[in-house]
């Protein structure tokens, strides 16, 4: 299940990437410095309502649906989420929208704040459908809502942008692009609850499980948006502009990556446990990690050795300097958070302990904001990203510490080790390559860093790689035999 969805999400995750890339470069050119700052805080506060009221459902979703049995079961299931974010919704919208009234911040950091909040009910509708899909193994259909709403968003949010919206174009997309697709989806959906009615005992449940998982990641939010309300406090929009930008370049690479391979990996680890025990999960969990380790650490390492031809080449002129100094050090944050988030992290869902997913995150979110006050002031824009660093390093220790109390998942040393080898050998050869500048150096650092890379993973058999290339080969061969 597994690689079927590493293969089946691939498309949908090549176009989160591209639309990544086109949405730094087209928004670091649209918009000023102080606009983009805007954008980026109002996607922080509108980022932290959403996993405040909705994300809880669509974590649910995604667990409870192995375990519910056909039938009047799993009718229930769908009546009670679906019926219960209608209900927050009713409750949500005219609250954020009178918090909002009166709320005495600048007009225009206010229409950006209320063009994505806005846009929460619509886009927990759709993530509930997308989880479906994924926990049933439709990868096809759910990768296509993904590719939809993330080109819809972007087309929107540009169109707005040059229409002079400032800060609040790209949000625009992002609440609108759902909305588009909302009527396709949610008919059908709805139809799956048909008959059953809302269980509080049942959402209770669901409520339990959910709540510490949407508070563990409003501590990550506060992770990785602390930095820059602070640097708004002690700088201006300006700095949070170009902070945002050189994170955006080096996270949204990572983040691609991992949320590629946790889309699929994470129904493949429920389904692991549900249907083969604690012998099966670790099987399927030791591949998932090895895989993680043989992307994440070489994609890490490339941001970082070429920050500068990529800030060139993707992040506007007046933002480009002060976005090329945090970048490793967002890089290095972003692998850690991928491999805490996607892989340690689950050894609480999997176990339902979501409880102890909150106390992992509550640390590393309080040395986060420690560290940025005692940090910024000081350093401005580079103490931030030290700060995010280093708080992210402190989670993945607490998630790892508690997460083996609740249900150990292997660790996978041998592919840390071989991975990490190439990876140090990719960084010799590209740091000794000429520096022309622009899109010329990043071709080349891109292309020889990565030829070197595949050279020695394959060479030592870096995270298993080798014997994945021949076993599918070997299956290949023996279905071009058979036909």
């Amino acid at each position: 299940m597994f690689w079927r969805g590493v293969w089946g999400y691939l498309p949908a995750n090549v176009v989160q990437g591209v639309a990544g890339f086109l949405a730094i470069i087209l928004f670091t050119r649209l918009l000023s410095p102080e606009e983009f700052g805007r954008y980026a805080l109002a996607f922080s506060i509108l980022t932290m309502a959403h996993v405040a009221v909705f994300t809880w459902l669509e974590a649910a979703m995604a667990r409870f649906w192995a375990a519910s049995t056909p039938g009047a079961d799993l009718q229930g299931h769908f009546a009670g989420l679906y019926r219960t974010a209608l209900g927050l919704t009713a409750a949500f919208v005219p609250l954020a929208a009178l918090i909002l009234w009166l709320w005495p911040a600048d007009p225009l950091f206010r229409i950006a704040v209320a063009a994505g909040v806005m846009g929460c009910p619509v886009r927990c509708l759709v993530k509930l459908a997308q989880e479906r899909l994924r926990a049933e193994g439709e990868v096809t259909k759910s990768a296509g809502i993904d590719m939809t709403v993330t080109i819809t968003g972007l087309a929107i949010g540009v169109g707005f942008a040059l229409a002079g919206a400032g800060g609040a174009a790209p949000l625009l997309g992002l609440g609108l692009a759902p909305l588009l697709v909302l009527p396709f989806v949610l008919p059908g959906e709805w139809r799956r609850g048909r008959g059953a009615r809302l269980e509080p005992a049942r959402m209770k449940a669901y409520a339990a499980y959910g709540y510490p998982i949407a508070a563990s990641l409003a501590l990550t939010v506060v992770l990785a948006s602390t930095d820059r309300f602070l640097l708004a406090a002690f700088l201006d929009e300006a700095a949070v502009g170009a902070y945002h930008a050189g994170y955006s370049i080096a996270n949204r690479t990572l983040d691609v990556l991992f949320l590629w391979l946790g889309t699929a990996g994470q129904p493949a680890l429920v389904m692991a446990l549900e249907r083969g025990g604690r012998e099966r999960l670790a099987v399927a969990a030791r591949e998932q990690l090895s895989t993680f380790l043989l992307i994440g650490l070489p994609a890490a390492a490339g941001v970082a050795l070429v920050a500068q031809p990529l800030a060139d080449v993707l992040i506007g002129e007046a933002l480009r300097a002060a976005a090329v100094t945090v970048t490793p050090w967002i890089a290095l944050s972003a692998l850690l958070y991928g491999l805490t988030a996607y892989y340690f992290g689950q050894a609480f869902t999997l176990g339902k302990k979501t409880t102890a997913l909150l106390g992992a995150m509550a640390v590393p979110a309080v040395l986060n904001v420690i560290l940025n006050l005692i940090l910024v002031p000081r350093f401005g824009l580079i103490g931030a990203a030290w700060a995010t660093a280093a708080s992210f390093g402190v989670g993945l220790i607490a998630t790892l510490a508690l997460g083996r109390r609740v249900l150990p998942l292997p660790m996978a040393w041998e592919s840390l080790v071989r991975c990490g080898v190439a990876a140090g050998g990719m960084a010799l050869v590209v740091s000794v390559l000429p520096a022309p500048g622009g899109a010329a150096e990043l071709i080349l650092k891109a292309g020889v860093g990565g030829g070197v890379y595949a050279a020695l993973a394959l060479t030592i058999n870096a995270g298993g790689v080798r014997d994945t290339a021949l076993s599918l080969l070997a299956r290949r061969r023996a279905a071009r035999a058979a036909a």
